[in-house]
């Protein structure tokens, strides 16, 4: 009789050191959590009580035909079977061991490894200085050979999949970077649940904030203003970092300008600066830093979509002067950008001066997007070539990128014609 049958928190509890389980959790696949359920003995009849959905529809998350979607359910599910909050990405539960308050949680959280913490600090210093495209298979192989094995181990340390998860974006940046953007996806698609299931909710924003800059760099800024609410969302539930959030207002406000939505593009820039200028501010051992000349940068962009140029252009003057020369990759895309912000100004010579710092900045930089947005620089230049300066730059432009694709051919994806780009 099902009274005689294990209690559901109880096979819970049991399973909690269980991979599949946490793996189950991670992906929020509730419908394996359920069959493991079912397999130790307790009836579908009680699961479904438990959770108070039909047997019906528990039969269909079983077998797979649908998937829990709304958040309600998640946290219906976590506290009916006493699933820790942070296994599904959501808050702690009122009925778990309480915490003074979201800063002590984090103090209280087992330091990283430190050797997963130098990996991530050497990747990340080399990258900024030659980019992405000669590393990425460094950090897949680290993430492979060192990260990976430990995953699997019983009672694995959230910390672990915190590497792991942090790692794995960085992989994914490093794909985009060379170009491969369905690459990048799917590195993104994985590291999020792999922050989930570490119990680091902005490390999850963080990623969210990656996949709203790939959504937006795909042509989709539907998905990416999407993106962005779910990173703040998750960020408003860990403890506050202003630089996190400042990051994802900046990449709401830049797919906002890009569906020329100007009021809220506006309002989203405007709570990215004064989310920068909070203080103090919280660390956090695996986000990358947003800075001043980061968030100048990217408001260059936005105001530049918006149609405002006269600020487009000073935020790009200020994003070029406070990149120190060690970040070349970003320094040549501030640079870019204030090139043609100078083109659609009509200030050609400004242009051509500008441009030719461009071209100085670390030639050997083995970056397919820099290429990319290069190409799209050559094409905003090119109906000006009646301009003697704009016309000799050009031929030095040429000579550069012919020495840069040298240096990337056996980097850069083949187009759909099977070509080069």
């Amino acid at each position: 009789m099902d009274r005689v049958l294990p209690d559901p928190r109880e096979v819970v509890a049991g399973l909690l050191g269980d991979e599949r389980l946490i793996n189950a959790c991670s992906e929020r696949d509730m419908g394996t959590m359920f069959r493991m359920l079912n397999a130790r003995g307790v009836s579908t009849r009680r699961i479904a009580a438990a959770v108070d959905i039909t047997q019906g529809r528990l039969y269909e998350y079983m077998n797979g035909k649908s998937r829990v979607e709304k958040l309600t359910l998640f946290e219906q599910i976590a506290d009916a079977l006493h699933i820790p909050g942070h296994l599904l990405g959501l808050a702690r539960r009122s009925w778990e061991p309480p915490s003074a308050t979201a800063e002590h949680e984090r103090m209280d959280r087992p330091p990283p490894d430190s050797d997963d913490l130098v990996a991530m600090d050497h990747f990340r210093s080399a990258d900024r200085q030659t980019g992405g495209s000669r590393l990425y298979g460094a950090v897949v192989r680290h993430l492979s050979d060192r990260v990976a094995p430990r995953l699997v181990g019983i009672g694995s340390s959230p910390q672990v999949f915190a590497a792991a998860a942090a790692l794995t974006e960085m992989a994914g940046w490093m794909a985009h970077d060379s170009g491969h953007d369905d690459l990048a996806a799917q590195h993104f698609a994985r590291a999020l649940p792999l922050a989930r299931a570490s119990g680091d909710l902005p490390l999850a924003a963080h990623v969210a904030a990656s996949s709203s800059h790939l959504a937006l760099e795909t042509g989709d800024p539907a998905g990416a203003v999407g993106w962005a609410r779910t990173g703040l969302d998750l960020a408003a539930r860990g403890h506050l970092i202003p630089t996190l959030t400042a990051r994802l207002h900046t990449m709401q406000a830049r797919a906002l300008a890009v569906a020329s939505q100007r009021a809220p593009a506006a309002q989203a820039l405007a709570a990215a600066h004064r989310d920068l200028e909070a203080s103090p501010d919280a660390d956090h051992p695996w986000l990358s830093p947003f800075d001043a000349a980061a968030l100048a940068g990217e408001s260059a962009l936005i105001l530049r979509d918006l149609e405002q140029y006269d600020e487009a252009l000073s935020y790009a003057g200020q994003a070029v002067a406070l990149r120190e020369a060690g970040r070349a990759r970003s320094l040549a895309l501030s640079r870019i950008s204030l090139v043609d912000l100078h083109v659609r100004r009509g200030e050609l010579d400004a242009a051509v001066s500008v441009g030719h710092d461009l071209l100085g900045t670390s030639p050997t930089l083995g970056s397919v997007r820099v290429l990319q947005q290069l190409d799209g620089l050559r094409r905003v230049l090119e109906p000006h070539r009646g301009h003697r300066p704009v016309r000799d730059y050009l031929v030095r432009f040429d000579d550069a990128r012919r020495a840069r694709m040298l240096l990337l051919t056996d980097l850069i994806p083949p187009s759909p014609g099977g070509t080069t780009v």
